[in-house]
């Protein structure tokens, strides 16, 4: 997997036998933070994942108590990854970054703001809240 801000300067790689989990997102800071109707990220173990090049983070509060880490490139603004605190082994990379692979989502989360538009893959496990609800 490799993955790239728009200007290139902020990238993400992990070796193609690294199998992520990719989750979609419909709470309000994820559509915030991917300026579309859900937020959607491969998550893989968090030593699986290479970062280089220079990056910001943005640190929030999650409603489960937790804090929701997501890095940025300085440059041109690009959301590359996500740490959740909850989770500590693992780290995300947001989907629109990776280069060439379909990542097709197994899990929908915080439906109770999904766009009524927005189509959900079949099989993916659905959740009016987090993945827990």
């Amino acid at each position: 997997m490799k993955a790239r801000c728009q200007c290139g300067a902020l990238t993400a790689e992990a070796p193609e036998d690294a199998r992520p989990m990719t989750i979609m997102c419909h709470c309000d800071d994820c559509r915030r933070r991917s300026g579309s109707p859900f937020g959607s990220i491969a998550y893989y173990e968090r030593d699986a994942v290479t970062l280089s090049g220079k990056r910001k983070e943005f640190t929030r509060p999650t409603d489960s108590g937790f804090a929701f880490t997501t890095g940025f490139c300085p440059t041109c603004g690009s959301t590359v990854y996500a740490v959740p605190s909850r989770i500590p082994t693992i780290m995300g990379v947001t989907v629109g970054c990776i280069e060439g692979e379909q990542m097709l989502p197994v899990l929908s989360v915080y439906e109770q703001g999904r766009h009524d538009w927005v189509a959900v893959p079949d099989g993916a496990s659905r959740h009016p809240r987090g993945r827990d609800s």
